[in-house]
């Protein structure tokens, strides 16, 4: 007799988290791309560049050496006091390896530091729009997202006044990523520094992801953990994924204060163990290397942004803010929905995808209900096809 099939018993806390929009839209345009569509992927929040040779090269060298064991799980000493001199160069700061954890990718660092810090209850402050995964690890760790919505036509330029307003006995963290990804919005460093001041003297934890911190189009990078006496609460969330075009890698890294370092150790070690031995001699090297190829990905960044932001707003009645960093555009479509029965981004992008072969991930996924984010992360060439695409498919809605 043939067992009945009985559904799997899953784990109620999966529940709390959704599969990441980006990675649906990227396994979507992957899979017509091997059916032999023609696609314009514009979805990948990921660097079109090659690894820099020296990085490679560092690899290479190290599989050869021999280099392939375990390594303390929190990463090697040698990584570490690259991450922390990196970021003394950059910005000023003065960690110690003590206060530093090596990750696999910026991910999981925002992971470990939500598992390690948010009890069931907590609340933690996130503006809108928003990384996809903020949401989905705070939901896992059973706190509670407040969501900040930001201004559209100022940029969605966060302020400290927006953040005070949802402060609360029970906030526990501020998560604040500067460039942002999806919308490229660069907090000001005078509203970051009062941003610190709200959540210091309250005893708030002020997470600055900042994977995106290289790719800013004025002015010069900045670390709010600059700011003297601030490391008891400033969580430095970091990654050389962006920043080296080494997405694939997988090396994140954290800069906080021992005992979360310790906690972030603990778990760590009972999941992932070290981030990969070669990855990290990779990441090394990008940090104690040339950094010669940083301005020159920027250089290429702000051409395509220059090119993409005016030809999205010659689409009728879609609208597009400027964004100050990273390599995002995030066009606003209120003119272009409810055109051909489409009324959300998330069947405007479905549609898009099937019916014209771009790919883009749309705007619920960042906490918007009239965007879609496009990654200018690839050659100007396919921007310029999937834009002609874009415009002919909004004009056939009619």
């Amino acid at each position: 007799m043939t067992p009945t099939p009985t559904k799997p018993a899953i784990a109620d806390r999966i529940s709390l988290i959704s599969v990441s929009s980006t990675m649906k839209v990227m396994a979507d345009a992957d899979k017509l791309r091997r059916e032999g569509v023609d696609v314009v992927d514009f979805s990948a929040g990921e660097p079109d560049f090659i690894t820099p040779d020296n990085i490679c090269n560092a690899a290479i060298d190290a599989i050869h050496a021999g280099y392939t064991k375990y390594t303390p799980a929190g990463g090697t000493a040698e990584i570490k006091a690259a991450v922390v001199a990196r970021h003394k160069a950059e910005f000023g700061t003065d960690y110690k390896p003590s206060e530093c954890i090596a990750t696999v990718g910026g991910k999981h660092v925002l992971f470990n530091y939500t598992q390690a810090l948010v009890n069931p209850g907590d609340e933690v402050i996130i503006p809108v729009p928003y990384w996809v995964t903020y949401k989905d690890i705070v939901n896992y760790a059973g706190g509670k997202c407040v969501f900040v919505e930001t201004d559209e036509q100022e940029g969605f330029n966060l302020t400290a006044a927006m953040v005070e307003k949802h402060v609360t006995p029970k906030t526990k963290i501020v998560i604040i990523n500067s460039p942002s990804n999806p919308s490229g919005a660069v907090v000001t460093n005078e509203e970051f520094e009062k941003i610190y001041h709200l959540t210091a003297k309250r005893g708030i934890y002020l997470i600055t992801d900042e994977c995106y911190s290289h790719f800013l189009y004025d002015g010069k990078p900045y670390s709010v953990a600059s700011i003297p006496n601030s490391k008891p609460t400033v969580l430095v969330a970091g990654t050389v994924s962006k920043t080296y075009a080494m997405t694939g890698w997988r090396i994140g890294y954290g800069l906080a204060p021992e005992p979360i370092i310790g906690a972030m150790m603990k778990l760590q070690s009972h999941s992932t163990s070290n981030p990969t031995s070669i990855a990290q001699k990779a990441a090394i090297e990008a940090l104690n290397g040339t950094q010669a190829s940083v301005p020159q990905m920027l250089a290429e960044y702000r051409k395509r942004r220059d090119f993409i932001v005016p030809r999205l707003r010659q689409i009728p009645g879609v609208t597009c803010s400027m964004p100050a960093g990273a390599f995002y555009a995030y066009p606003n479509l209120r003119g272009a929905l409810d055109k051909g029965g489409i009324k959300t981004p998330l069947e405007f992008a479905d549609r898009l995808l099937k019916e014209a072969n771009v790919a883009v991930v749309p705007g619920e996924a960042f906490g918007t209900d009239h965007h879609v984010r496009i990654s200018y992360a690839t050659s100007m060439k396919e921007i310029e096809r999937g834009l002609d695409r874009i415009h002919k498919f909004v004009e056939s809605l009619g």
